[in-house]
């Protein structure tokens, strides 16, 4: 946390005046002091939020649920998102405070800010956060992270140069039942891992095409930023009553599901199994990719991935309005696991194996489950709490949970995932220098994309 000394000396300054200038005995709230459990307002991190959307808000809702943070700014080019966050954030605190902006510079000007959350459009994380770690925020960043590999690259080395504390939006990090799965999968419980399943919802297809006008309440070229110029469709930027919301699944602003959702039962795989990124990987990959509509991301994938280490990774996306297809078909697992549901990671080992999703943790044996965390000899990182790890980051100056390095790597299995499904051949991978070998085509598809205008890198 930096130290905003014309604050703190302000209140240093005017106590010491108070107390010299009266001889009656001066009574000062507990709560200012940090006492009683509060955390004194010059001791709080102060947050800025770039995006407050439905999601922004609802990540935004657990730092104003912690006493360390202090809320005081909000960005967004859709006003219909800045006035339900200004009325989130003014009836939290019971006060009128909360700074509005329409562009995120403004914001990220302020030296009194300390960290922002980002969650934007995907295609904005990376030019959002790179300026955050020029401006020296913390930052906590929603996934996925970067629209190519090397605008990873790029946020890194800004957040290493910079020194900045970074934490990535794949919150399963800090729900024990993930971090238990991953446990018993280092500490050998199920033998030597051979397996991994990885499954999420893909994208959507269709979506409207006809070109209308930008709502009045949105700054549309603000909202396009580094995006191509294109006409602005029907649900682009929100749900409406006419169409879900398409940027979620247009290639212009995301990678869709294969990235969005699948970062996360992928980053699990990759805290089980963090080997997987340190020698060549082998990759083959297939999708459905609609050619109509709106939307024009994988609505179901298989790629299959084989680690240097000798296990094997198996990554599928679920029927999400598509067809039923050889990709998305879960029977396999199902006959052996049972109970899986639209999302999980499930490892396998000689011994046995391990399952886990958002609901719950099972395994074979069933006993595995039921071990004590203490009897695990390997112990990952605890977190209970997303935002609040990220608030104890900033004041130890140590890594959160999901730091810039992994929240890298996680996204470059989306990455390479997307990429092998629309190069549709057997490729290799090496996760160190972070290229295709023997590839050219591929290792451009890693390069940044064209950027519109003034937002160029």
């Amino acid at each position: 946390m930096k130290h905003h000394i014309s604050r703190r000396e302000f209140i240093k300054g005017n106590l010491a005046a108070a107390l010299a200038a009266s001889a009656f005995p001066v009574i000062i709230p507990s709560s200012a002091l940090g006492a009683g459990g509060q955390v004194a307002p010059s001791n709080r991190i102060v947050i800025g939020a770039i995006g407050v959307g439905p999601q922004g808000r609802g990540v935004m809702g657990n730092f104003l649920a912690q006493s360390e943070a202090q809320v005081v700014a909000l960005c967004d080019p859709l006003k219909r998102n800045l006035d339900a966050a200004v009325n989130q954030v003014n009836g939290h605190y019971k006060n009128q405070d909360v700074k509005t902006y329409a562009g995120f510079r403004e914001l990220l000007a302020r030296n009194d800010i300390d960290a922002v959350l980002i969650a934007t459009p995907d295609h904005w994380h990376v030019p959002v956060a790179l300026a955050a770690a020029k401006a020296n925020k913390d930052m906590y960043v929603e996934k996925p992270l970067g629209l190519s590999v090397e605008e990873d690259r790029l946020l890194r080395q800004a957040c290493q140069k910079n020194r900045r504390l970074f934490q990535f939006g794949t919150q399963q990090r800090s729900d024990a039942k993930f971090r238990k799965a991953c446990e018993l999968v280092r500490n050998g419980r199920i033998g030597t891992l051979k397996q991994i399943g990885v499954w999420c919802s893909a994208s959507r297809p269709g979506g409207p095409t006809d070109p209308i006008a930008p709502p009045d309440e949105l700054n549309y070229d603000l909202w396009l930023g580094p995006a191509p110029q294109t006409p602005y469709t029907e649900g682009k930027a929100f749900d409406t009553p006419k169409s879900w919301k398409t940027w979620w699944f247009n290639y212009d602003y995301a990678l869709g599901f294969i990235a969005g959702w699948g970062v996360h039962p992928l980053d699990i795989a990759l805290w089980g199994h963090p080997e997987m990124m340190t020698q060549p990987m082998e990759i083959e990959g297939r999708a459905v990719i609609p050619k109509t509509g709106a939307c024009n991301t994988s609505t179901s994938w298989l790629v299959n991935f084989t680690f240097g280490t000798g296990v094997r990774l198996e990554y599928r996306g679920t029927n999400n309005g598509g067809e039923a297809n050889e990709f998305n078909n879960l029977s396999h697992w199902k006959g052996r696991f049972a109970e899986l549901r639209d999302h999980g990671t499930a490892f396998e080992g000689t011994d046995g194996w391990v399952v886990v999703d958002r609901a719950k943790i099972w395994s074979s044996p069933e006993a595995l489950v039921e071990e004590k965390f203490d009897d695990l000899k390997l112990k990952l990182p605890r977190s209970s709490n997303h935002a609040r790890n990220l608030l104890e980051s900033i004041k130890t100056r140590k890594p959160a949970i999901c730091p810039i390095e992994e929240a890298v790597q996680a996204d470059v299995l989306c990455h390479v995932s997307d990429i092998a499904t629309r190069v549709d051949r057997k490729l290799k991978f090496d996760p160190v220098k972070e290229k295709f070998l023997d590839d050219a085509d591929a290792n451009r598809k890693l390069a940044l994309r064209p950027m519109r205008g003034a937002w160029k890198f």
